[in-house]
């Protein structure tokens, strides 16, 4: 059954206009009246819904039944990632959503091959937040992940906005520097985890030692050497999978 993100307050009974982008979804699949279709706002659970009519630029539906399902991870994961080359950091938004990943925070690294600033920037962002609500009405899920504003790697880490902190949960660094502990044995429990992986080239020096000095625990993958956009998305489905 077809999935719509449609970020208004929803109701039984309602009848309402899709946005423009689920509305133009719609009229892909060339959807007729009576159609059923599957609504989430992202607030928790989804709703019935049925096709009322289709024009050339709307679609109206009427929502029907809320039905309390969640789809997300028993861990939540927050991947702060150092942004790699464009098309690359699409298909990591996208299966990072797929595989419950609960917030991306790109952000801009010594090595990082993609710049933004300004209103290029703005426009990644909302580029990458369209990804993420496009993966939630492929997988099912019926919260959206945030994808935070691109900032400096260093000034992230100053700031203290790095959770989770203390006994809650876990900072965990990708990292091949010598004494990196197994994943395995650096994460217990289901407590939340703030996963830092670099971008092609890995992180600095500086930039490693920031992080440790931060809170964060470097880890590692095993012997092998993984891309900048497959590491993370494996660290993901270690966690949130098992």
């Amino acid at each position: 059954m077809p999935r719509f993100h449609c970020p208004l307050p929803l109701a039984p009974g309602d009848s309402i206009a899709l946005p423009p982008n689920a509305a133009r979804h719609a009229q892909v699949l060339r959807l007729q009246p009576g159609a059923a279709v599957t609504l989430f706002n992202g607030e928790g659970g989804e709703f019935d819904a049925t096709v009322q009519q289709m024009g050339r630029s709307s679609v109206q539906v009427q929502v029907g039944a809320h039905h309390a399902l969640e789809r997300e991870a028993t861990r939540a994961v927050h991947l702060v990632v150092g942004m790699p080359a464009n098309e690359r950091m699409d298909w990591l938004v996208e299966k990072a959503t797929e595989l419950g990943v609960a917030s991306v925070q790109p952000v801009l690294a010594e090595r990082s091959v993609l710049k933004l600033k300004g209103e290029r920037a703005d426009k990644k962002r909302a580029h990458w937040q369209g990804i993420a609500i496009a993966a939630c009405e492929q997988c099912g899920r019926n919260r959206v992940p945030q994808v935070h504003e691109a900032v400096a790697l260093l000034a992230w880490l100053a700031s203290g906005r790095a959770e989770p902190v203390g006994a809650r949960g876990s900072r965990l660094l990708l990292s091949l520097a010598p004494g990196a502990q197994p994943l395995s044995q650096a994460v217990a429990g289901t407590g939340p985890v703030t996963l830092l992986s670099g971008p092609e080239g890995g992180l600095s020096l500086v930039e490693e030692q920031a992080a440790l000095a931060a809170g964060f625990v470097a880890v590692n993958l095993g012997p092998r050497v993984l891309r900048a956009e497959t590491a993370p998305l494996a660290v993901l489905a270690a966690l949130t999978l098992a």
